[in-house]
């Protein structure tokens, strides 16, 4: 008896963005696979934010495709794929400044279980305090998974940016998605803070079964926790393939480096 591979959790088919007459993105593929990790790209102006933003729902591109688990949901506002499953986090983490940490991961829980109690909630904080079981055990979970438990009541507004982030990844966990946009989830993180997330991710992946699509401009943290890499430059995908695979590609040396430096200066080459 055979089994049929599942669908892609997000898949972008020969998408295109046009600006005017500038091309931004040129008929660009992309897969997620299910319980993967796969890894955007680039140098500046490449696409890459075009493209997740098309991804996400928030853009619409000229031509082309995006489906969730192979459905199309390219005219799908960015609520409806978020109900399908799809969230995702940002560069600069959009949290509220009055609430706890363990409040935000409620909050999260809430969009998907309990949407009614939102505005209650944001509103007079008492409404944080009245949690059924399921969603107290829920929270629990994903604080530990994290390892905000020791953050838990501490409002976000003193908290270090890479325990910032981690509230936001927790935050998008707690809606159950299959698939997680991650927009520079490294970005302004020191060396030891970047393997922590970097952990993290992994642990997030293998625990909950949630495929992961990062942006990165910390090419090391990509190439050292995807599955698969995509590298855009100038909004054509150039390479794609295993970290190994996308290393050695001259193609991707010469759109970092430049041509004439990747043929001549191997140290200096960042993949």
């Amino acid at each position: 008896m055979s089994t049929s591979t599942p669908p892609p959790r997000i898949e972008a088919t020969g998408v295109t963005v046009r600006f005017g007459g500038l091309v931004a993105l040129d008929t660009v593929d992309l897969q997620v696979p299910p319980a993967s990790i796969v890894g955007l790209v680039g140098p500046n102006g490449a696409g890459k934010s075009t493209l997740f933003a098309v991804l996400s729902g928030l853009l619409r591109p000229s031509s082309g495709a995006v489906l969730m688990n192979g459905e199309d949901v390219t005219r799908a506002s960015a609520q409806s794929r978020a109900r399908r499953g799809l969230a995702r986090t940002f560069q600069h983490p959009e949290l509220f400044p009055g609430l706890t940490v363990r409040e935000h991961v409620v909050l999260g829980y809430r969009i998907r279980h309990a949407r009614h109690r939102i505005w209650t909630d944001l509103v007079t904080a008492g409404g944080f305090r009245r949690a059924p079981a399921a969603e107290a055990a829920r929270v629990d979970e994903i604080l530990a998974a994290l390892r905000l438990t020791g953050h838990a009541h501490h409002q976000v507004s003193g908290l270090p940016l890479g325990t910032s982030r981690l509230v936001e990844i927790a935050r998008a966990l707690a809606v159950d998605p299959t698939v997680l946009l991650l927009d520079e989830p490294s970005s302004g993180l020191d060396a030891r803070e970047t393997e922590e997330l970097a952990a993290t991710l992994t642990r997030v992946v293998a625990d909950h079964a949630v495929s992961l699509l990062l942006v990165e401009h910390d090419v090391d943290l990509v190439l050292g926790l995807s599955d698969i890499v995509h590298v855009l430059d100038f909004g054509v995908k150039i390479s794609a393939g295993s970290p190994d695979k996308v290393r050695a590609d001259p193609a991707v040396r010469a759109a970092y480096l430049g041509a004439e430096e990747s043929k001549t200066s191997d140290e200096r080459t960042p993949v």
